[in-house]
């Protein structure tokens, strides 16, 4: 990565960060696609089970890859002001931060995990398997966030490319254990939707792998000598990652966690047909979420180097990039949405009642992505400038004191599901609003420093 000076220099550099992470983030969604859809040929309550056991898990993920975020943030910084020989230190300090954390979700979910999926009152079959789902799942957790520290550790430098080869070389792994284990081919049982939990989990497992074979492979992060040239654990660094991770990683768990939580209500007050619809249409515009996500990402990188290196116009024009592209592009995207919602709606299930009830909340969710777009990628700005703390009571307040509530008052009358996405419209576009006004403070204030 260098410091660009004309705006082509910087947009073409924004995009050779950008596009990697682009293709990373849809494969890695991809698995996620495929365990929903291959669980949905299983059958209605497999697909329902499935969706049910993801909502628990994403937010918790969501959480703890944001903490570990704090990674890139970190690395870009050091490697935007010349301090490249302090990586190695960083990145082995959050290794051991990715194994504690581990052992928190591991420990948390042998306690609250079957409470809080029987306190659901779930029919039977979905009960069995979103539990059975987690439990498979789980056996992948340690990779999974050791892998995600590999991941920010090349991409702070630069080298987004590294984690898109991983990506393309577990994705057929991933496709393979799903079709094996959730149908019971080539010799392996039939497992129905609890399959796809293993199949993630051993995926996991082979990204890490690749991961830690790229650390001694490629020469430019090879000379960081990960997993040769060991640290002993830092408090200092474990508090300056946390820090800047936990509340990046509450921010991004608030905005996770309210899609999660619709969709726990949905599975208490409707019926299990309702629940499949809600899961096909979170699905896939989840899919769509990828590219002004991967915006997001890149624009924390480009942000963050700038800064380091003392450039704010530098960090102003990736902002006025990243920010407009991604609104950009989900508007199109909407469009090709409402046009093809049916077919779409399809490709999960074969079940018209499903697909009747998805094709209404895909217009709805048409809406919410704007704001989605424009949320984010303003989030991705500023941590970038290291500046999480405000940001996450801003996520706060508008997912759970404003989208939530409203939803699910709406979800009340005879609105029904779609009173929950309305919710949740309003809870991004707050959460929009917010971060517009507290990047114009941060750029006052870097402004008087430079």
């Amino acid at each position: 990565m260098y410091h660009a000076d004309s705006f082509q220099e910087k947009l073409k550099l924004f995009l050779v960060i950008l596009w990697p992470i682009m293709v990373t983030q849809i494969s890695m969604f991809s698995m996620n696609i495929v365990d929903t859809m291959m669980s949905g040929r299983a059958g209605t309550e497999d697909l329902a089970g499935v969706a049910i056991g993801g909502s628990l898990w994403l937010p918790i993920f969501t959480g703890m890859n944001g903490i570990l975020l704090s990674t890139s943030t970190i690395i870009a910084h050091l490697m935007g002001s010349d301090n490249g020989h302090r990586v190695h230190h960083s990145a082995m300090q959050a290794i051991y931060l990715a194994v504690l954390l581990t052992i928190g979700v591991i420990g948390g979910g042998f306690f609250v995990l079957e409470p809080v999926i029987s306190f659901m009152n779930l029919e039977s079959g979905v009960h069995d398997v979103s539990y059975h789902y987690l439990i498979g799942l789980a056996f992948g957790i340690l990779p999974l966030f050791l892998f995600t520290v590999l991941r920010y550790f090349f991409d702070g430098q630069g080298f987004t490319r590294i984690t898109m080869y991983i990506l393309f070389m577990t994705l057929p792994v991933n496709f393979f254990f799903n079709y094996a284990l959730i149908f019971g081919h080539f010799g392996f049982p039939q497992l129905g939707g609890v399959g796809a939990g293993y199949a993630t989990a051993i995926t996991f497992w082979f990204m890490f792998i690749a991961g830690v074979m790229m650390t001694f492979r490629v020469d430019k992060v090879r000379r960081y000598k990960l997993f040769v040239k060991w640290v002993k654990p830092s408090w200092t660094s474990f508090k300056e990652q946390l820090s800047i991770g936990i509340p990046m990683g509450l921010s991004l768990f608030f905005e996770a966690s309210i899609f999660a939580v619709v969709t726990l209500l949905i599975g208490v007050m409707f019926t299990t047909v309702t629940v499949a619809a809600n899961q096909v249409v979170l699905n896939f515009t989840s899919l769509l979420f990828m590219i002004p996500l991967s915006i997001s990402m890149a624009l924390t990188i480009v942000v963050g180097y700038s800064v380091g290196g003392k450039r704010l116009q530098s960090a102003k024009d990736y902002s006025w990039i990243g920010v407009l592209g991604g609104t950009g592009f989900l508007m199109v995207g909407s469009v090709f949405l409402f046009l093809f919602r049916e077919q779409i709606a399809y490709l999960y299930t074969d079940n018209p009642d499903v697909v009747a009830i998805a094709m209404v909340l895909f217009i709805v969710a048409i809406i919410f992505q704007i704001s989605d777009a424009l949320q984010s990628s303003l989030q991705g700005v500023l941590r970038g400038y290291k500046d999480v703390t405000l940001p996450f009571y801003i996520a706060f307040v508008s997912y759970w004191m404003i989208g939530l509530p409203a939803g699910f008052m709406l979800a009340l009358t005879d609105l029904g599901p779609i009173g929950f996405w309305i919710g949740i419209t309003l809870g991004l576009t707050s959460a929009a609003i917010g971060f517009y006004i507290r990047l114009r403070i941060v750029l006052r204030r870097y402004s008087n420093q430079f």
